[in-house]
């Protein structure tokens, strides 16, 4: 992660394309802020469980899985959270930057991000359910534990849009 000035923000997105057309909207409204894509936040089960962790609803989910593809997708959760999951670095004059990171990814992302932030087993990422388009928000503070300030906000949607990617019995 490169040094900012206080205050900075930055915006990054996924490589796939509903990611980047996202960001590209949400830039329309954050401007002089810049937008990146970031290889780490690309779309991947980023743990498979043992068939002891794996609670009975997602069971079959993984089937199919490979040593392979399930050590491929660790790496990728470590580097997610190597690069965003962090206090953000001193500057040369030996203070740390006031940074904020909008990351346009996706649910099973955030899941492991917010997992990570709780310090709760890899396999409680599968109960962590995002809608599309939900806001949430990790605040790193040095010394401290991570603090989730917002999960799953979906106040900023018409009421008809909210909840969507959940399935009808899990909306409200």
């Amino acid at each position: 992660m490169r040094l900012l000035p206080v205050g900075s923000h930055l915006h990054r997105h996924s490589p796939l394309p509903r990611a980047a057309a996202s960001a590209h909207e949400i830039a329309r409204h954050l401007p002089n802020v810049p937008v990146t894509e970031a290889a780490e936040l690309v779309d991947h089960v980023p743990y498979v469980p043992s068939a002891a962790e794996t609670p009975p609803s997602w069971a079959g989910f993984f089937d199919g899985y490979d040593d392979t593809e399930a050590a491929s997708g660790q790496r990728l959760a470590e580097a997610l959270v190597a690069r965003f999951a962090k206090v953000p670095g001193t500057t040369t004059k030996g203070t740390q930057p006031d940074t904020h990171e909008v990351l346009v990814t996706h649910a099973y992302q955030i899941a492991w991000l917010v997992r990570h932030a709780l310090d709760a087993p890899p396999s409680r990422w599968l109960g962590l359910n995002s809608a599309n388009t939900a806001l949430t928000v990790i605040e790193y503070r040095n010394g401290l534990p991570p603090t989730i300030v917002m999960f799953n906000d979906m106040s900023h949607l018409p009421t008809d849009l909210r909840w969507t990617g959940f399935p009808e019995g899990m909306r409200p």
